[in-house]
């Protein structure tokens, strides 16, 4: 039996502490975003609601949404049974739910989940991808992707970015307000309505701009977790490592035209498209890839 004090069992205590870190920035973030409001007078609430119903409706249908934007098709075992056989395996040695399996007909090697439950879930793989990996390299993938999963990192994602939404729309809502002669709330025209409204696009912008880049950060994290805990799931680090560097080799070689086509799914993929130097580092949802190998790499030493 396997020691949960064995080192690559234990908690990253620095990457907790990170994401725990950026959680009370963006709570505080929010939190000073709506005194601020408050203190104006906005009509906030109903901005909120909207807001709030259209992020739910979102995720209620995100993975029709995602399935619908890639291509993706759930497949059968009789389609693919080789591939229902990897994920088997993996959901039976860690007593997780067997997610429904998906299949995007592209060149490009990539792999990503969705889903609002482990229960309700999909782990989509390309064919690309399979085409590309080794059995074991294939199955770090999906014990990856299976990891999202159970960590719920659609869920999380989805909360942290509610208020970051909230002040989008009202940067929109106020910018047209301004450009058809409203106040932009309370229907006044007055100098301190316009002033108050000039606070409150201001706040809105920087409310949505360090959320956004926080929220990028959450999102780097999170790969980086799910990389130890796929890896713990298959017990081969190395494959998964492996795996990285096949896709990001070959996506590199990829036209950058194919990769522009999806680079709004950059957040569900495992290898975002056009990775690496195109982005910096702040901007981008994954981690560089060397940084992932070395911390994978560094796991298997210890394993062994």
């Amino acid at each position: 039996m396997i020691s949960k004090k064995q080192p690559w069992r234990r908690r990253d205590a620095g990457l907790t502490a990170r994401i725990i870190v950026s959680f009370a920035v963006l709570t505080m973030l929010y939190l000073v975003f709506l005194t601020v409001l408050t203190y104006v007078g906005f009509d906030y609430i109903s901005i909120a609601v909207i807001a709030g119903i259209m992020i739910l409706l979102q995720w209620y249908f995100s993975d029709k949404i995602v399935l619908w934007s890639t291509g993706a098709r759930v497949v059968s075992r009789e389609q693919f049974p080789e591939l229902h056989d990897i994920v088997e395996r993996i959901v039976a040695r860690n007593n997780l739910p067997k997610p429904r399996i998906a299949v995007v007909n592209t060149r490009m090697p990539n792999a990503f989940a969705t889903g609002k439950s482990p229960k309700s879930s999909i782990v989509a793989v390309t064919t690309g991808l399979m085409d590309e990996l080794e059995t074991e390299e294939l199955e770090g993938v999906i014990a990856h992707e299976l990891a999202h999963i159970k960590n719920r990192d659609v869920l999380v994602l989805t909360l942290a970015s509610l208020f970051s939404t909230v002040a989008w729309y009202l940067m929109r809502f106020g910018f047209y307000g301004a450009y058809y002669g409203g106040g932009g709330y309370g229907g006044g025209r007055s100098r301190d309505s316009a002033g108050g409204m000039a606070l409150v696009m201001l706040v809105a912008i920087i409310t949505w701009f360090v959320s956004f880049l926080i929220i990028r950060a959450i999102s780097r994290y999170r790969e980086f977790v799910a990389d130890k805990d796929g890896a713990l799931m298959t017990g081969k680090p190395s494959k998964l490592a492996s795996a990285l560097l096949k896709i990001s080799g070959q996506m590199r070689r990829m036209p950058t035209r194919d990769l522009r086509e999806v680079e709004g799914m950059n957040h569900f993929f495992i290898v975002p498209a056009l990775s690496g130097d195109t982005f910096v580092s702040i901007f981008s949802t994954h981690p560089p890839i060397d940084q992932r190998i070395k911390k994978l790499m560094e796991m298997e030493a210890a394993m062994s």
